[in-house]
């Protein structure tokens, strides 16, 4: 009986043993990847890194454009106060004196590059002598602008030429400051005024 306890107990162990060894462990688990993110969700990054984009050189044209449009301003600005500037004429003549040359050469520069500019030339007195004297003296003054500019290689068709004697004084007074002023040729655009460039 000893024996057979014996025999049971060492079956009971081979058992236990055997169905040991035939359990084997499990595999740990393979880490599952997170989900793919949706294919739209990048697109939505690059959509606002194009907005911005397109924005910023959107701006950025617009201070192109303004700058340029601000620098062609102030280009006719200036075109517009070379034309305007005006030439003085000593008592009681109508040469063109030798300091008074330069401001009609940069005119011609301006009509030459300008070429529907048309000017009017007034011719103005001081107030010393009689009206008909000074409309004539005007007249005289604005034609020897006309011939100094038509002598440069502008067509005469683009000037007329007016006398406004001593009717519209720049400067008030009875002295030579006051007369030096008034005695002078003033310029007008009378057509072709638009887009001027030096």
């Amino acid at each position: 009986m000893f024996a057979s306890r014996r025999s049971i107990a060492a079956i009971a162990l081979t058992l236990l043993a055997v169905s040991a060894c035939k359990k084997k462990p499990e595999p740990a688990p393979v880490p599952v990847p997170p989900p793919a993110p949706p294919a739209a969700a990048p697109r939505v990054n690059q959509d606002s890194i194009d907005a911005a984009r397109r924005a910023y050189e959107a701006a950025a044209a617009k201070t192109r454009a303004d700058a340029e449009a601000a620098a062609r301003r102030a280009e006719a600005e200036r075109v517009r106060a070379t034309i305007a500037a005006k030439v003085y004429f000593d008592y009681d003549k109508d040469e063109i004196r030798d300091d008074q040359k330069a401001t009609l050469d940069a005119k011609v520069g301006i009509m030459n590059a300008n070429t529907a500019v048309r000017l009017r030339l007034a011719g103005h007195t001081d107030d010393r002598g009689s009206d008909e004297y000074n409309l004539a003296l005007g007249q005289r003054r604005a034609a020897s602008v006309q011939r100094y500019l038509v002598a440069r290689g502008l067509n005469a068709s683009r000037f007329e030429t007016v006398s406004f004697g001593k009717e519209r004084p720049v400067a008030q007074g009875q002295n030579e400051e006051a007369w030096s002023k008034n005695r002078r040729g003033e310029f007008e655009i009378i057509a072709g005024g638009d887009n001027l460039r030096m």
